[in-house]
């Protein structure tokens, strides 16, 4: 198991390197009738390119709303959000949607796909939005499946593959118009343990191809692969820092029982 080191706590906002996410004294209401709720108080954290990062925290702790602003899903209240220098917060639907497009892949727990169309079909869907032709997209398609090991599985519909099929479907989808970071939110949620830590080998070695990772997580034991702990409570980052002696998920897969075992 993965420790957790104890260095000062300093954000890595702070830092001098290059950041591809910058978030600065971001808060968040939400207006629930007469109530107000303060989902995030002040957050700031830089996220550098090439990072693989896992945002933990209890249910309400404000990880969710800082993972929808991260995907320019929602805006923040005050304060600044910039994706690769752009102050996104500032933008129109219009152009967040352009953004979301462009430069953010989602992975999410239900893996979102459609039920009647093949594994090819489903990833193409995002192309569909880009300018690029149906030729590029078919090609990013088949490639991104060949990435998440699922070329031999192409022209099966979701019925016909497993729930970790299904999830690497899901990431090639994610990863076809070749986004600068992934956002990934419980992308394990609804797998066993072993499925688990196929997806996190999926995403160790987009990692380590150069793709910035933004992981949610509840659980510990995936967090631990990831290479930077980011904990919320109560709407502000509690705790940043850096996951020392990270296992290998292509490592531990092999000291795990198979399906058949």
């Amino acid at each position: 198991m993965a420790t957790i080191s104890q260095p000062e706590l300093k954000s890595a906002a702070t830092t001098t390197r290059p950041q591809i996410i910058q978030v600065e004294d971001v808060h968040k209401y939400y207006e629930l009738g007469e109530t107000r709720v303060h989902a995030l108080r002040g957050v700031s954290v830089g996220i550098g390119p090439g990072e693989f990062v896992a945002v933990m925290g209890a249910s309400g702790s404000g990880k969710s709303t800082f993972m929808n602003i991260l995907g320019c899903l929602d805006k923040p209240s005050s304060g600044r959000y910039l994706l690769e220098g752009i102050a996104v917060s500032d933008l129109s639907k219009k152009e967040l949607a352009a953004i979301r497009n462009r430069k953010i892949g989602f992975v999410f727990q239900g893996f979102n796909l459609l039920s009647r169309t093949t594994a090819l079909e489903n990833v193409e869907l995002p192309t569909l939005y880009a300018r690029i032709s149906k030729e590029e997209g078919q090609r990013r398609s088949k490639d991104a499946l060949d990435l998440v090991g699922l070329g031999d599985r192409m022209l099966h519909f979701p019925s016909q593959l497993s729930g970790g099929q299904q999830q690497r479907v899901a990431i090639a989808r994610g990863l076809v118009n070749r986004p600068s970071i992934l956002l990934a939110d419980e992308p394990t949620g609804n797998l066993d343990s072993r499925t688990s830590v196929e997806i996190m080998e999926v995403f160790q070695r987009l990692n380590e191809g150069g793709l910035t990772i933004v992981l949610v997580t509840h659980e510990p034991d995936v967090a631990q692969f990831a290479k930077r702990s980011i904990q919320f409570r109560d709407g502000r980052i509690r705790r940043d820092e850096p996951i020392v002696n990270r296992p290998n998920a292509a490592e531990v897969l092999k000291n795990m029982p198979t399906l058949e075992d």
